[in-house]
């Protein structure tokens, strides 16, 4: 009886950690956690840094192509001048059109305000599917002020 509850009395001690002992795992507990906090902090830095960067490339490309068709606009409009009075009114409509799209994705371009990832593709896909039917109205323009 006395060899089993020395056993048992000496696994127990044996087992449990000094306090000094748990002291030290506690503090390398802590000093892994803020390295961890540290690593989050550095990658989401990173990746807002990547948002800013995309989105400033996106615009840069979108503004250039508003600027594109702004420049077809004035191009057409002075095409359409030796084009008949009923085409000529045909014309300036559907330009007149084109032009009001074309203002309105600039300023949805110019007011859109950074607010999550989910919005931000949703918004870069639904801007870039305008942008391509603008650019189809131009082409279906051309198309029909040739004939």
């Amino acid at each position: 009886m006395l060899a089993a509850t020395t056993f048992i009395a000496g696994a127990i001690f044996t087992g449990c950690n000094s306090p000094s002992q748990k002291l030290e795992n506690a503090e390398e507990n802590v000093i892994d956690a803020k390295k961890a906090v540290l690593d989050a902090q550095s990658d989401l830095n990173q990746a807002r840094q990547d948002s800013i960067t995309e989105y400033q490339q996106f615009k840069i490309e979108f503004e250039n192509k508003i600027i594109a068709n702004e420049k077809s606009i004035e191009e057409l409009r002075t095409k359409i001048v030796s084009a008949g009075k009923e085409d000529k009114i045909l014309y300036e409509t559907k330009l007149t059109e084109l032009q009001k799209r074309n203002y309105e994705l600039k300023i949805k371009l110019d007011s859109y305000e950074e607010s999550g990832t989910d919005q931000w593709q949703s918004f870069k896909l639904e801007f870039k599917h305008d942008m391509d039917e603008l650019g189809k109205a131009f082409s279906d323009f051309t198309v029909s002020n040739t004939k």
